[in-house]
């Protein structure tokens, strides 16, 4: 459940779409089984300034909380409200509708430099 068409991060991010503008972001299948029943998500207001590597919000799950990483250097744009009454989207469709926001990006070019499906496929297998 790695799909080709997205990069990834060693902390379990998703990032979808390359061809400038913004990007989505959310958490991988892996990321999310591991969690277990997601139950409370906290993201950033629209807006919000993020820098690749730091936590922007939080992931609560009946096992623990989980802090959630920019995958890069930008500007919130949208977030997803579903999110607030329906956080199990995340464990039912982490690629679909559980994405988490979208992040216009300070340097389009950085999403490049994320790990392809198969350098996160490779990382997850260890």
């Amino acid at each position: 459940m790695i799909p080709e068409d997205l990069r990834y991060t060693a902390e379990h991010e998703w990032v979808a779409g390359t061809s400038g503008g913004p990007v989505r972001v959310g958490i991988t299948h892996f990321a999310q089984d591991a969690l277990g029943d997601i139950v409370y998500v906290q993201l950033p207001d629209p807006g919000a300034a993020v820098a690749a590597g730091e936590a922007f919000g939080e992931v609560e799950s009946t096992k623990s909380v989980s802090e959630i990483y920019a995958p890069l250097t930008g500007t919130v744009v949208a977030r997803n409200e579903k999110l607030v009454e329906e956080p199990e989207v995340i464990n039912t469709d982490p690629y679909g509708e559980g994405w988490l926001v979208e992040i216009e990006p300070a340097d389009p070019a950085a999403v490049d430099g994320l790990l392809t499906a198969a350098a996160y496929r490779d990382l997850t297998a260890s």
